[in-house]
């Protein structure tokens, strides 16, 4: 049985939710390996909306083994809200839900220096969240994070947090003039959470690896988008963690050769969240999109998500970086009433060509993207059930990204819900159609 990783092939928000929750219903096992509660999922469910942004997408279906990985960083107060809230709306937590010991701890000094570095930046400032995501990955380097498994162990945690606490308050009171944070207060905050996430740790790394051998299927689900890639993204404009599918299995624990297939998962048009280059962008005023009726706000930041054509130098990127053997293309609907649609097929910096993404953000910021225009198909696609009843034009929309990527299409996502989807190919199988 096939081990599959979904990787986001833009900026994040590209309808991984959905691909994987799809996936999820022939997996037995799922995996959260990298990023924070910065990332999230937007998944409908019989008309009822999950949004998830620490807990594996699984986790919606019964049957599933959830875990998250030795690459998460964890805000506990996060995660244990998210699966309270999950319990009330009936779905059961206990015995499905692991977590990695070596997992790194979020805490409330790593949410305040967020806050006040990006504050300090001023025009250099790159939109973050504000979560503390990028401090506690930076602890982690510097050695002086605090992992879930020495959180849950009392003697271990008290010490560690003191030393953390003398060097974070050093860096609040001298180069921020801010309050010191209180020890006592968090050391009996983070005790107490520490109690309720105790049963939930284990050696999850060993959990998957077991899963792979016995040939139960099992599902890799990626956090934000490529081009958020720490080392290969559109650097500063990025997250803390490598979001590429080598990434990911750092971050689960595991060798690349135990993964089978990667998708890539690719919005029909492109969007990013935040500050950061986005050639194709449109003009405010000329979208060609409702934000409101696409669903085009984040999940985390709830904040309006800008928007551009297609940008296949981009999409190639992507391919490259993460060797996708298929992709799943979502939000084809949005465009069902275009006459026209651009695709961005390569790029001009003062007049020379480019067909790759420049290494430097402020090249990019300077490309003049090469548009390719298609006749758009002006007709609503809400109700086909088959990839043969789409209309020409949108085939041949699919087959030219399919084309310029140089990687065949599994999946067309027509819609938020799980039944309006098009597969083209069982990922989980062997073998099927393939666009």
């Amino acid at each position: 049985m096939p081990s599959i990783i979904v990787v986001g092939a833009q900026w994040g928000d590209e309808g991984k939710g959905k691909i994987i929750d799809l996936l999820t219903s022939e997996a037995q096992h799922i995996v959260r390996a990298q990023g924070g509660n910065n990332a999230g999922h937007t998944i409908i469910v019989d008309q009822q909306e999950y949004k998830l942004h620490l807990t594996p997408s699984g986790i919606l279906h019964p049957k599933t083994q959830c875990y998250i990985g030795v690459g998460v960083v964890l805000d506990p107060k996060v995660l244990l809200s998210e699966l309270q809230e999950l319990k009330e709306r009936g779905i059961q937590i206990q015995g499905r839900l692991w977590i990695s010991p070596g997992a790194h701890v979020i805490f409330p000094f790593h949410q305040k220096l967020d806050q006040l570095m990006e504050e300090r930046k001023g025009d250099l400032s790159i939109g973050t969240t504000g979560r503390g995501i990028g401090p506690c990955y930076a602890d982690k380097a510097n050695r002086i994070g605090i992992r879930v498994g020495e959180l849950i162990r009392p003697e271990i945690f008290s010490k560690k947090l003191k030393t953390a606490m003398e060097l974070k308050n050093q860096e609040l009171t001298k180069l921020y003039d801010e309050e010191p944070m209180d020890f006592q207060s968090i050391l009996e905050e983070y005790t107490a959470y520490a109690d309720q996430l105790r049963p939930l740790v284990t050696d999850v790394e060993s959990s998957i690896e077991e899963a792979i051998l016995a040939g139960k299927n099992v599902l890799f689900e990626g956090a934000q988008g490529t081009l958020l890639d720490i080392d290969s993204g559109t650097y500063p404009f990025v997250t803390s963690s490598n979001t590429v599918a080598a990434g990911i299995c750092v971050g689960a624990g595991i060798g690349p050769s135990l993964i089978d297939h990667v998708v890539g998962v690719i919005k029909s048009y492109t969007t990013r969240v935040g500050n950061g280059p986005l050639p194709t962008e449109v003009e405010k005023g000329y979208e060609f999109l409702d934000h409101q009726k696409a669903r085009e706000f984040g999940t985390t930041t709830n904040r309006k998500r800008r928007i551009g054509w297609f940008d296949a130098v981009l999409a190639r990127t992507a391919v490259r970086l993460n060797g996708f053997h298929s992709l799943a293309v979502t939000k084809l609907d949005i465009l069902d009433s275009l006459e026209e649609i651009k695709i961005c097929i390569g790029y001009e910096i003062e007049g020379k060509p480019y067909q790759h993404l420049p290494s430097l953000v402020e090249d990019l910021e300077q490309v003049t993207p090469i548009y390719e225009e298609l006749k758009g198909w002006n007709q609503s696609t809400s109700d086909v059930t088959d990839y043969e009843e789409l209309p020409r034009e949108a085939k041949h929309y699919l087959s030219r990204i399919s084309a310029l990527c140089n990687v065949p299409i599994s999946m067309v996502s027509l819609g938020p819900e799980r039944g309006r989807t098009l597969i083209l190919k069982q990922l989980f199988q062997r073998e099927g159609m393939l666009v």
